[in-house]
């Protein structure tokens, strides 16, 4: 059964990426009619689209650019990790290949969120130190070949393995120490535990009782064809108890979904579920199966991107005095931040390719969002902060950002 599905409506609509324009654009509207925490600088677009233009440029000269997904942190430093394990992946069929790199990117995604300023990492095989999210990725690639998922030590993702997962192991591979710190360390473990125990439950998901067994579930509902929404809404349903418990329907754990009382509605995201969705177009293509239409997912509402927008001007608090306060991410401020990304960054592609005369064909969103926007918001923070912090202080426990 496909997972649409198996869904109630009320919860289909909230798994939509429909759904997520629609509130994220009635946040919007009540910002620009004066509401809200933050006001709206129409009249610096040109300002901030030309310097996402300049980001593109500067980062790819030749407009190759690759979908803002994980594997491009394992080439962080221009070392092509996953190349130098070729002899490993050439032993394997196409299928267990994307099985493979299917668990790879799932476990490293779930370990993305924000590190913090101070947290990095020093890679043994090159003697190089990565921070941010090319730290987190290079750290969770080598974790994942080291067998830290697997109780029989291979490049795998099971069930038991998952669940054996341990603080300990987490603080020893992330290089953790009081010099050292690491956000949300707990979380990112309860993630990793939680992933083990779902694939238990649900094994109509994960066949064979492995992460990668998604493949096989994906081939099965949906032959070598999968629609982008179709891909999100079975990570969000397949992976949904994994999340700290939030907003619930029917049983179904929402995730990344807030209730914002000004409008009396809740307003979903899904963040790194999406994030997700976009890392697993190309594990997913080597078992022959098409992600189409992915123009139908949105732009992720993260700290790089919504700070392009607050460091750009285009959007400020209203009042000073909320930049030095730490935020929920429940807080109705964070969620219209966050709204106000995702329609922001629609609106940022649309200048971009009419700047640069290229359709949404030739230069899709999620590669806006890697050549750009991700990189231009990073590239103010560098200038405006000297730990490159978000402008906007977010608690998080490791699980939305």
């Amino acid at each position: 059964m496909k997972s649409s599905e198996r869904l109630s409506a009320e919860v289909n609509r909230l798994f939509s990426p429909q759904t997520i324009r629609e509130q994220a654009n009635k946040i919007f509207t009540r910002i620009k009619r004066g509401e809200g925490h933050f006001s709206y600088h129409e009249e610096l677009w040109p300002e901030v689209t030309a310097h996402v233009i300049k980001t593109i440029k500067e980062n790819y000269p030749s407009l190759e650019i690759p979908f803002h997904a994980r594997y491009v942190h394992f080439r962080a430093g221009g070392h092509d990790r996953l190349a130098n394990k070729k002899s490993l992946f050439d032993a394997l069929d196409a299928t267990e290949r994307a099985r493979t790199l299917i668990e790879l990117v799932i476990t490293s995604v779930l370990l993305d969120a924000g590190a913090g300023p101070k947290w990095k990492y020093k890679e043994e095989e090159t003697g190089e130190c990565y921070s941010r999210s090319e730290g987190l990725g290079v750290v969770s690639f080598h974790m994942f070949f080291s067998g830290s998922y697997s109780k029989e030590g291979k490049a795998q993702a099971s069930a038991k393995g998952l669940q054996a997962f341990s603080l300990g192991k987490l603080r020893k591979e992330f290089q953790v120490s009081e010099d050292n710190p690491l956000v949300g360390e707990a979380g990112r473990v309860q993630l990793i535990q939680m992933l083990g125990h779902v694939i238990e439950e649900k094994p109509e998901f994960f066949p064979g009782l492995r992460l990668g067994g998604l493949v096989d579930y994906f081939l099965k509902e949906y032959g070598k064809e999968l629609p982008a929404e179709e891909l999100l809404k079975t990570i969000l349903l397949a992976l949904g108890p994994i999340w700290p418990g939030r907003e619930e329907r029917e049983g179904v754990n929402l995730g990344d979904v807030w209730s914002y009382s000004p409008i009396e509605e809740l307003v979903p995201f899904h963040k790194l579920s999406q994030w997700l969705s976009y890392s697993l177009i190309e594990p997913l293509a080597e078992a022959g199966i098409e992600v189409t239409n992915m123009e139908a997912l949105t732009g992720l509402p993260e700290y790089r991107n919504g700070g392009l927008f607050v460091d750009g001007g285009l959007i400020e608090l209203k009042n000073s005095g909320d930049y030095h306060k730490a935020w929920k991410p429940s807080s109705e401020l964070i969620i219209e931040w966050r709204a106000l990304t995702i329609c922001l960054l629609d609106e940022c592609a649309k200048r971009v390719r009419e700047e640069m005369n290229m359709s949404e064909k030739d230069f899709p969103l999620v590669k806006v969002l890697e050549g750009g926007t991700w990189w231009a918001g990073r590239r103010l923070a560098a200038m405006k902060r000297a730990d490159s912090s978000p402008p906007i202080k977010i608690e998080s426990d490791g699980t939305v950002f």
